[in-house]
């Protein structure tokens, strides 16, 4: 891998050395430049998941991409300097308090002096990583991570201010490589039932909040402010696209 390369992308300037602090500085990082995004699903480009097809796509075409992507090769990034990063399985929470399947999404366990959770490949969720093995809140701006514990599983749970805690996504701490989330993966680019192939999204966070392109919807946030604007053809979604996102067909 071109780390130097990687790293550009990722506008770091930073320590490389496998610390605390440079791990979570990667991973803000990571998620302020490189978007969370489903567009290869919807271009009928096929989803590969090995490093250089990895890097090819996010690093040398400037492309985002969904969880198996960003986090695996923000893994490989990991490693490449030093860390001890691992593959994990979650299931995606729903709202009526139930789970997706194994492999419906890729998270990261990095072994340093303790274990962090990290992930650049869920979307909107929590900036810097998260202590593994405390089961105290951690709290992130204006809002608030604890894990859980049930008899299998480690529960990921958030809420915004005082509200209520919602699942975000619950895991185990097995060991996988890219070759476990290949079923997957074809699932969320081919099945009708994904939400994958069934709307758009392209989404990115920003110093102060967030930047998000679903369908023909453009969400601009800052703080708790919100505000939306309708697009009304595909020419201006594809300037939105290239001008917030620097990506084009």
């Amino acid at each position: 891998m071109n780390t130097a390369a990687y790293l550009r992308r990722i506008n770091y300037h930073g320590a490389v050395t496998p610390t605390v602090g440079t791990l979570r500085e990667l991973q803000l990082a990571h998620l302020l430049t490189v978007p969370f995004e489903n567009l290869s699903v919807h271009w009928k480009q096929p989803i590969i998941l090995d490093d250089d097809s990895l890097f090819e796509k996010i690093v040398v075409r400037r492309r985002g991409g969904f969880c198996y992507e960003l986090n695996g090769l923000f893994a490989g990034l990991l490693r490449s300097l030093g860390f001890n990063v691992e593959m994990l399985s979650a299931g995606v929470g729903h709202e009526d308090g139930g789970f997706g399947p194994d492999f419906d999404h890729m998270v990261l366990m990095v072994t340093l002096d303790k274990l962090w959770l990290a992930d650049v490949g869920f979307g909107d969720s929590f900036l810097e990583p998260l202590l593994l093995e405390s089961r105290s809140e951690q709290i992130q701006g204006l809002r608030s991570y604890k894990i859980v514990s049930d008899d299998i599983h480690m529960i990921l749970k958030q809420r915004e201010g005082d509200g209520e805690w919602k699942n975000q996504y619950r895991f185990t701490l097995q060991r996988h490589s890219y070759a476990d989330y290949a079923d997957m993966c074809r699932y969320h680019q081919t099945s009708p039932q994904s939400h994958f192939t069934q709307s758009r999204i392209c989404s990115r966070a920003t110093p102060n909040g967030r930047i998000t392109l679903s369908d023909m919807r453009f969400i601009t946030t800052l703080g708790t402010d919100r505000q939306e604007r309708m697009l009304s053809t595909e020419e201006e979604y594809a300037t939105v696209l290239y001008g917030s996102f620097g990506i084009k067909e």
